[in-house]
């Protein structure tokens, strides 16, 4: 486990985390903790308690959602300096998608429900966090949507062609 000083120049150095206040980044540092997942582990399942969210240091996560009977749809890749992990921030705290180790990664854990807390005590911190976090958001609908497109594009391409 790191310290807060070493997660705290992780997240600084993580262009996610630019233009963050020094304070902020402190505070957010006290919430976090170094871990590892081997390939094929998963940092988190849909539907379980959304409470953490990562920040990648090495390595590649998927960003999946299971389709009944289809198995998993892969809706975004994350590398380094990317963040998995979204709905710690909005309730009902409930994970949208699988985030699955690709390769062995190495992350900051972030605990979400401490950083509810810090956010709710301090307006601006939960401010700085919601717009990074809405971006993330709105990067992986965009994904998702590109994903549905190609699927049904090339579904609807085939059909048509027979």
């Amino acid at each position: 486990m790191g310290n807060i000083r070493d997660i705290r120049t992780l997240l600084a150095e993580t262009p996610f985390f630019e233009g963050m206040p020094e304070e902020h980044l402190t505070t957010i540092a006290a919430c976090g903790r170094l871990v590892r997942f081997r390939a094929g582990e998963f940092l988190l399942r849909e539907g379980e308690e959304a409470n953490t969210f990562y920040l990648i240091r090495e390595g590649i996560v998927a960003i999946e959602s299971d389709i009944p009977g289809a198995g998993p749809l892969s809706v975004a890749r994350v590398g380094a300096g990317g963040i998995t992990g979204y709905s710690w921030l909005f309730p009902p705290h409930s994970n949208s998608f699988d985030s699955l180790a690709l390769t062995n990664v190495a992350a900051v854990a972030l605990d979400g429900a401490c950083l509810r807390g810090k956010s709710e005590a301090d307006h601006e911190l939960g401010y700085q966090l919601m717009k990074r976090f809405a971006q993330v958001v709105l990067d992986r609908l965009q994904a998702a949507r590109r994903q549905v497109l190609d699927v049904y594009g090339n579904g609807s391409v085939n059909a048509s062609s027979d």
